[in-house]
């Protein structure tokens, strides 16, 4: 029995190994390959649209000149004009053959009265000239006063009244054209032999131009050279063109009104933020 154990055991090892089935070998899976896809086309860049151009800016109007010269005016022009000022603007609008405009003049005055003489009479009614400016709406405003001041010898008193005076103008006209019409000479011989007035004198004159153009500049409204037309080579009104001098001959009258037909310019001109 003992001899037959272990022929035992080795016909059990046999048959264990016979019939132990064989490992089975695993076939590689079947690849599946993902769908190609075909890559969608690049947009084209939509072309840039070209800047809206920057408005050209516009140039400022130089108040430090005085208005230069242009194509001339019909008379028509002045249809919607007032003339504020003293005699020798009186002077000027009958003599000159203008035939337009509003007179609103007086005689001996000045700059330094200019808000409280009664100056002018409208249908009964006395009124300032400034008063008088404020009944209706004008165009354009011609502006000359400095003559009659010439004896007042205040000359910081008339710079501050004549920046007033332009103040007072501009509320009572905002959307006039305001014209500051400088000085024009004088024949200071003809004076002294008519009236004997020795304080009107070119050289003070002189000085009263210099600041009626300052003050053109500071309240930025146009200014008319008349000195520059008038002045002869000695610095003073030709004898010829006066008989008192101070106040114009007609032909020079017409020379004064030929120079206002084109040395002018609009309100959108001097003000262009305002349109």
């Amino acid at each position: 029995m003992r001899k037959s154990l272990p022929l035992l055991l080795v016909l059990l090892f046999v048959l264990a190994a016979c019939g132990a089935p064989e490992p089975s070998q695993s076939l590689p899976a079947a690849s599946t390959a993902a769908p190609v896809t075909k890559p969608e086309p690049i947009p084209e860049p939509e072309p840039e649209s070209e800047p809206e151009p920057e408005p050209e800016p516009v140039e400022a109007y130089d108040f430090t000149q005085p208005v230069p010269e242009g194509e001339k005016v019909e008379l028509e022009y002045f249809d919607d004009a007032a003339f504020v000022g003293d005699s020798r603007t009186d002077g000027f609008l009958v003599y000159s053959g203008i035939g337009r405009g509003a007179n609103l003049t007086s005689n001996g005055l000045s700059i330094f009265k200019l808000a409280d003489k009664k100056a002018l009479k409208i249908d009964g009614v006395e009124y300032t000239l400034l008063e008088a400016l404020e009944r209706k709406e004008y165009g354009k405003i011609y502006f000359s006063l400095g003559v009659n001041e010439l004896g007042y010898f205040d000359d910081d008193g008339f710079y501050r009244n004549y920046c007033a005076a332009i103040d007072a103008i501009r509320a009572a006209q905002p959307k006039a054209v305001i014209y500051i019409q400088g000085l024009i000479p004088l024949n200071e011989k003809l004076i002294m032999e008519s009236s004997g007035r020795d304080y009107l004198t070119n050289e003070h004159l002189r000085v009263y131009n210099d600041l009626m153009r300052q003050v053109a500049e500071e309240k930025q409204v146009a200014f008319l050279d008349l000195y520059s037309l008038f002045v002869d080579e000695n610095g003073a009104l030709p004898e010829e063109a006066s008989r008192d001098g101070v106040h114009l001959r007609t032909e020079y009258c017409k020379q004064w009104l030929a120079y206002l037909q084109t040395h002018t310019v609009d309100f959108e001109t001097l003000y262009p933020e305002a349109n």
